[in-house]
């Protein structure tokens, strides 16, 4: 027969085996392991409250109990309660007797944590124990993507890296009316470097045979593409009609070349328009104009007098070369077509003469700013163009030069000059020096020359000279006297006498010197 006692949970093999797990699994199971002990020894059966003590030898005997079972599991489940909140309550008291500790010494750190499971930890004890290490890591930081860097450019002696590119000047030329667009056409056939041609008539026939790429019939509305018949107020309402295309087309430009034939319609009209919007849009504007030959007629001379005039105003430098002058040049048995072919020919090489002291380099080496201080602002002037060969080379070239038939100006009272001189390989220093010499003896004295010198190896035997001669002032020097006596003559008979210097006031007193007042006497 079963006995009346009901058999407590916290007994037999399953208890034992929660007990066992626990006790393995926590350290908190393992600290309660002593309390549990103590638990079943308080559980044990009491002793009647009768107040009889218990017999001292022999088992003691069953103590009946007087309170219902449902009643004494309640007790051991307060008993069980009260216990896990006193050790929780020491357990927070440890807890902040340790973080007491930590405040007063702050060099531990976070060792306040040290018990407290990380959160990979808690992750991988509810998920999987195959949650990677760094779940919760952000990752490295990428590294910084490395910025490629070109090597630094070495530098020449004059700061500048020595692969930089150095921008070069903008050279164009511009043919007006049908000589300046034949000029252009002579110009491409010479293979002229470093320039961009530009071919504006009213004709369209004419510009339909000229080879420069960039062609534009002016004044379509007015002419109908017939030419300006020798009238030059249609050909400057031509150019006024296309003013801003023409504009366009000259922007950016750092030096224009205008030709023209003076004493038609179109070149004698329209150049001094094309110059003026040169000289707007910033260029420094050069004007080589040919006047006719005599046979063509009095009145194309007046209209190319006239043309003169206004082109003069409105370009930096002006030179001009009369066709009459090619007479004393050419055979007598020269063609007409020949002879229109040699002025054209003179345009070109006005136009390759100054544009090769910019476009070519040199020993001596010429500069668009050196161009640019003898060109800007100077009126008229004198190009001349020589070509020697032999022994007296250099000489010839110089002669030729500063005395060209075809010019109506000497190089005597010209204050700035330009002289290039170019050869072959065997151009000799001597021959570079005698040509500058030269120069410089026909010259005014006071003149500003500034030099060049290129060699050119596809001239053998040869020396050509290139002479830009500025700065007359209203009208040309000639020499017609000694230097000494036309010094003199120079000067202006209004003129304050200037104090002299040295033995010519021998007679006079130092007291009849006009000293000024800032000098002690």
């Amino acid at each position: 027969m079963a006995s009346g006692k009901r058999a407590s949970m916290r007994e037999g093999p399953l208890a034992q085996l929660f007990r066992k797990t626990e006790d393995d699994g926590t350290p908190e199971a393992q600290s309660e392991q002593p309390r549990r002990e103590e638990r079943q020894e308080s559980q044990a059966p009491r002793a009647p409250r009768t107040g009889r003590p218990l017999p001292e030898d022999g088992p003691a005997p069953q103590a009946t109990r007087h309170v219902p079972e449902p009643q004494a599991q309640e007790e051991r489940s307060d008993d069980s309660s009260f216990e896990r909140r006193a050790t929780e309550a020491a357990r927070r008291a440890e807890e902040r007797a340790r973080r007491r500790e930590e405040d007063s010494h702050p060099e531990r750190g976070w060792s306040r944590y040290e018990g407290v499971p990380s959160p990979e930890e808690r992750l991988r004890s509810v998920f999987s124990s195959d949650i990677p290490e760094n779940i919760l890591d952000r990752g490295p930081t990428p590294a910084p993507t490395p910025v490629r860097r070109d090597p630094e450019p070495e530098r020449s002696p004059y700061g500048m890296p020595s692969g930089t590119k150095v921008a070069e000047p903008v050279l164009r030329v511009v043919g007006v009316g049908g000589a300046g667009v034949n000029a252009v056409n002579r110009m491409i056939e010479a293979e002229v470097e470093g320039v961009e041609f530009l071919a504006v008539n009213t004709d369209t026939q004419s510009l339909e045979q000229s080879a420069a790429n960039n062609r534009l019939h002016i004044g379509s509305g007015i002419t109908r593409g017939l030419g300006s018949g020798s009238n030059p107020d249609l050909g400057r309402a031509a150019a006024m009609e296309d003013y801003d295309e023409l504009k366009s087309l000259l922007k950016g430009s750092d030096m224009v070349f205008i030709t023209a034939g003076a004493g038609g319609g179109t070149g004698t009209g329209a150049a001094p328009v094309v110059a003026r919007i040169s000289r707007e849009v910033g260029a420094l504007t050069v004007g080589i104009v040919t006047k006719p030959f005599s046979f063509e007629g009095a009145r194309r001379g007046e209209q190319a007098d006239q043309g003169v005039e206004e082109l003069a105003r409105e370009v930096d430098t002006l030179i001009v070369i009369p066709n009459a002058r090619l007479l004393t040049v050419l055979d007598k048995s020269a063609s007409m077509v020949d002879a229109f072919r040699v002025a054209d020919d003179v345009l070109r090489q006005g136009v390759q003469g100054i544009s090769d002291l910019i476009t070519l380099p040199g020993l001596i080496n010429l500069d668009f700013a050196d161009v640019r201080t003898i060109m800007a602002e100077a009126g008229q002037a004198l190009l001349g163009i020589g070509m020697g060969a032999g022994e007296h080379r250099a000489m010839d070239a110089v002669e030729h030069a500063i005395e060209s038939p075809l010019l109506e100006t000497s190089l005597e009272g010209a204050r700035s000059i330009l002289l290039s001189v170019t050869g072959g390989r065997d151009l000799s220093l001597w021959e570079v020096n005698e040509a500058a010499k030269a120069v410089a003896e026909a010259a005014h004295p006071d003149a500003n020359i500034i030099f060049g010198a290129m060699v050119d190896e596809k001239v053998e035997d040869q020396c050509w000279v290139t002479v830009v001669a500025t700065g007359y002032g209203d009208r040309p020097q000639h020499r017609a006297a000694p230097r000494g006596d036309s010094r003199e003559s120079r000067i202006p008979a209004d003129a304050e006498p200037r104090v002299r210097r040295g033995r010519e006031r021998t007679g006079e007193t130092l007291a009849d010197i006009d000293v000024p007042e800032f000098i002690p006497r």
